[in-house]
């Protein structure tokens, strides 16, 4: 079978020249393939058209080329060979352009150059001369030193023999070498620069300093073991890096230029306090902590940048660097919040501060809720109000208000209390058909102490039994005289529930605020005072404060009794983020690092390290005069204390409330539950939700927890449920006093009250084998019962208090015997008894106290 069989030649047919290749396979196959190979087309060009005058006369480039035709190549037409020869011209065109540029770059630079050379020598020998003038100046100064100290030593020597002339001492009309050196030295003390000594020196000192470096890398390398000391003094140190010579280089080299050298030390006045951190005394010398370490490793002392050391420690290490040592107290930190005098020209009218005071459902917050025409006592549980309210209010005139509303009810007295402290305003709501009540008393006694004026708001006008007169009249028993009564306080009747009177309010408020002349600074820092704290889950620490001078901006370091912190966002009582809050402003604060007290004062500072030094500051005062008090308590006291304690159950909770105040409140309140036999002992009390800790703490002491507002997250219910602690919750304050009354009551042992039933009169006394003495009695009043106690009189004196053993009637047992009957009786384990005597018998009987 031939291998042409069925295929056909590869390759192109028509004038093609056949060949065959030999292909090699694996295992000795092989197979040979017919291959063609195709001729190279060779293109003849056609005849040039010759080119008319005109054409020639137009284009006469190509009409050069053209009539040369062994210059032009194969296959170009007329067009394309005109294109490229114009595309050539250009080019040459432009690099002629580019070259004539170059030579005039050139040449500017080399003028800009000689004109640098120029100015730079003439400057050398401006300098030149100022420093030979110098040095002239300086040798001239230097002989007239010297013929000043000649003179002065012949006029102190008058009686020697004066030279020969040509034989005595020179005139000094050249100076010696010596004056030479002293004018130089002088001179260069003076600032003058003498380049040729310099450089001398230089060179002269060069040999010296390499054999020096040379010698102590020889010795480091050769040095064997590092002790301590050599490390700190530098000695024995590893030879200079590649780096390190560099730098070394660039410093020399910035020098000689006349560039600016490395800066001088600062030598600073350093505040020392009694202790302080390392790190903190490096950042106030503004020296590196590494440095200041090593002072201390060598002064003994082990320490690191974070450790605290004292004062007369620090104070070495103060004067050690150079610097001034400013010994300050602890008390010093506060001075940056000193309270300061506004000038009267930076003063601004400010909004007033009116606070809501009154008893409890007399319709405080009904009446703000009115004035703000919005729905606030429909959020408070029990339609009580538990914690202080702070809001702004714009009035129809324009006027603005800044309004608290506190709690009515007595445990809140303290809530109450903090309200008054910080406002301008007290607006004492009264109902009508209620007159003055507790609470009422002691709002009008904090508005007194707190001397701020007072406005009378006799609410409820609108019910048939009000009788707001009876209000005046009762407010007079307090020193409380309206204008009705001839006064100086205002009284306006009010409805907050038809809003009738609301205007008058208003109207009387802003004339009050109008007679106060309200004026705060607002371009200070911040201070104002916390109406509330919270710990909030999803925003962490919130504080209520109100602005009272400055304004607070967002970004601003305060501290806030023994907390701190950066103000991270401002929200207004609308709810919105705002961005600064001026005086008589209220804002939750966010950004504390811990829950401040409610009535702590807010003051913004510089710096993070002044906020954070006041605050543990404060905090370690606080624990210095807690444990002072513990301290000052004799052993006596003690022991005195725990025998008393002995006979006294105690009642032991943990509480935790939604925010600060209404916590404190509780505590209060519970504080004041009890008697001389049981009491109420808050082991911990807190803000926040209920924890596992919590649950524990209340486990090992066997109290219950009471949460107020909060719950228990999951995993304090689950383990309250392991260990059975008992979680109440909690929304009311007289539910939980209630409760905490009624359990206290529980502990209390039962009374034991003794009834009296009936008198008896022994008549004879028998005596009965196996009995004893038997009294025979008369019963003279009431009833005589076998299971009554019976008391023994002889001459109206007891002389014994027992139980009967037998009560017969005739010969036969009974249970009691009616007054005017006879009777006997026979005492248990008595026989001293006789004719005359008076028996006494009562009854006894449990009675359950109550707290």
């Amino acid at each position: 079978m031939s291998d042409k069989d069925g295929k056909t030649p590869l390759g192109l047919g028509g004038g093609n020249r056949p060949g065959a290749v030999k292909q090699s396979f694996s295992h000795g196959r092989t197979k040979s393939v017919v291959v063609e190979t195709k001729r190279k087309r060779v293109v003849v060009p056609k005849a040039a058209t010759p080119m008319t005058d005109a054409q020639k006369e137009k284009n006469p480039l190509t009409a050069r080329v053209a009539g040369d035709s062994s210059k032009r190549p194969a296959g170009i037409s007329d067009a394309e060979m005109e294109r490229r020869l114009k595309a050539l011209a250009a080019a040459k065109a432009r690099e002629a352009d580019d070259a004539a540029k170059r030579l005039a770059d050139e040449k500017a630079r080399d003028e800009e150059r000689e004109r640098r050379r120029a100015e730079i020598e003439a400057k050398a020998r401006e300098e030149r001369e100022r420093e030979a003038a110098q040095k002239a100046k300086a040798i001239a100064e230097a002989n007239a030193i010297q013929d000043a100290a000649d003179e002065a030593r012949r006029k102190a020597e008058p009686r020697q023999e004066r030279p020969k002339p040509g034989a005595g001492v020179a005139k000094p009309d050249a100076p010696d070498q010596a004056s030479i050196e002293a004018a130089a030295s002088r001179a260069e003390t003076k600032g003058v620069s003498t380049g040729v000594a310099r450089k001398t020196d230089r060179a002269a000192d060069r040999p010296d300093r390499d054999k020096a470096a040379k010698a102590k890398t020889d010795d480091a390398r050769r040095g064997g073991k590092l002790s301590l000391n050599q490390a700190l003094n530098g000695e024995a140190g590893r030879p200079r890096s590649m780096a390190a010579m560099k730098r070394k280089q660039e410093r020399t080299r910035q020098k000689a230029m006349g560039q600016s050298a490395r800066a001088e030390k600062q030598f600073r006045e350093v505040r020392l306090p009694e202790t302080i951190v390392v790190q903190e005394l490096a950042n106030r010398m503004t020296e590196r902590a590494a440095d200041v370490v090593k002072a201390l490793m060598k002064m003994g002392m082990m320490v690191t940048a974070n450790q605290p050391i004292d004062a007369d420690t620090a104070e070495l290490v103060i004067e050690e660097f150079g610097h001034k040592v400013l010994r300050v107290s602890d008390s010093d930190v506060e001075q940056v919040i000193a309270p300061t005098v506004d000038r009267d020209e930076d003063m601004q009218p400010r909004p007033p501060i009116i606070t809501i005071m009154g008893h409890v459902d007399h319709g405080k917050t009904s009446l703000l809720d009115a004035i703000r025409k919005a729905s606030v006592v429909s959020g408070e549980a029990g339609g009580i109000t538990q914690h202080i309210g702070a809001y702004q209010v714009t009035t129809d005139s324009g006027a603005v208000l800044s309004f608290l509303d506190t709690p009515g009810h007595a445990a809140f007295t303290s809530m109450r209390a903090r309200g008054a402290n910080v406002t301008d305003i007290v607006v004492l709501v009264v109902a009508a058909d209620d007159a003055v009540m507790p609470q009422t008393i002691e709002a009008i006694n904090h508005a007194k102490a707190a001397k701020v004026p007072m406005i009378v708001a006799i609410n409820k006008i609108d019910k048939h039994e009000a009788d707001p007169q009876k209000v005046r009249t009762d407010l007079l028993q307090h020193e409380v005289v309206v204008e009705a009564m001839s006064g100086d306080v205002q009284d306006v009747e009010v409805s907050a529930k038809t809003g009738l009177g609301l205007d008058n309010l208003l109207e009387a408020i802003a004339l009050q605020a109008e007679l106060l002349e309200l004026r705060a600074n607002p371009n200070r820092a911040a201070q104002g005072a916390v109406i509330e704290a919270q710990l909030d889950v999803g925003r962490g620490p919130v504080a209520t404060v109100l602005v009272q001078h400055g304004t607070l901006r967002r970004g601003d370091i305060f501290v806030v009794g023994e907390q701190w912190g950066k103000v991270r966002a401002l929200i207004n009582d609308k709810g919105d983020r705002v961005e600064e809050a001026g005086p008589s402003v209220p804002v939750e604060v966010l950004g504390l690092n811990g829950t401040p007290e409610a009535g702590d004062v807010l003051n913004v500072v510089e710096t993070e390290a002044q906020a954070r030094e006041i605050a543990e500051f404060r905090a370690q005062q606080t624990k210095d005069k807690r444990a002072a008090a513990g301290a000052a308590t004799t052993l006596e006291q003690m022991m005195a204390k725990a025998k008393a304690d002995v006979n006294v159950s105690e009642l032991a909770v943990v509480l935790k409330a939604d925010v600060q105040g209404s916590a404190e409140a509780i505590v209060q309140a519970l504080e004041k539950v009890g008697n001389d036999e049981v009491r109420v002992r808050v082991l911990h009390y807190g803000v926040g939700a209920i924890t596992e800790s919590d649950v524990g703490l209340a486990e090992a002491s066997g109290a219950p927890v009471i949460g107020f507002n909060v719950r228990a997250n999951a995993p304090a219910r689950n383990a309250a449920n392991q260990k059975g602690v008992e979680i109440r919750y909690y929304s009311i304050i007289y539910n939980l006093l209630d409760d905490i009354k009624a359990a206290a009551s529980g502990m209390l042992s039962n009374e034991i009250r003794e009834n009296f039933i009936g008198y008896a009169t022994i008549k004879e006394v028998f005596r009965v084998t196996g009995v004893g003495n038997v009294a025979g009695c008369l019963v003279t009043e009431g009833v005589a019962r076998r299971s009554a106690g019976v008391r023994l009189l002889r001459d109206n004196v007891v002389i014994h208090e027992g139980t009967l053993k037998t009560l017969k009637r005739f010969k036969d047992e009974v249970k009691d015997v009616q007054s005017g009957q006879e009777c006997g009786m026979a005492f248990e384990n008595y026989d001293d008894i006789r004719p005359g005597d008076v028996i006494e018998i009562f009854e006894r009987e449990e009675v359950v106290r109550t707290l």
